[in-house]
């Protein structure tokens, strides 16, 4: 199982951008899939959870109502669309799916940077 994270980049506050991770395999054997982030100096912190029989998605308090997850399972890719960026939410951001079973994955990352 490969996840490929892409859309990092440099951008200023206020401003936006769209990752993504795309998954082997079938959609139909993951469970949950996530966004997390880690920033300098920091621990991993959950950013967005989507799981399966919920249809709410989970947000940390730090992004709910900036962020948005979305799952396309014809492409079996996942999306974390961020909105309203901060210097704070400067980090890498890594893709992390559980696959029934359960088998745990992380992507390679993804660096994130919001300038001042």
């Amino acid at each position: 199982v490969q996840l490929v994270e892409s859309g990092g980049g440099l951008v200023q506050a206020g401003g936006s951008l769209r990752l993504s991770c795309a998954a082997s395999g079938s959609a139909f054997s993951i469970n949950e899939m996530g966004w997390y982030r880690q920033a300098p100096g920091k621990e991993r912190e959950v950013v967005a959870l989507i799981t399966n029989g919920r249809v709410t998605p989970k947000y940390a308090d730090s992004v709910r109502g900036r962020f948005t997850i979305s799952r396309d399972n014809a492409k079996n890719t996942m999306y974390l669309q961020m909105n309203s960026l901060k210097p704070e939410d400067t980090a890498v951001y890594y893709c992390h799916a559980i696959y029934y079973g359960p088998f745990i994955y992380w992507g390679q990352g993804t660096l994130v940077t919001v300038s001042a």
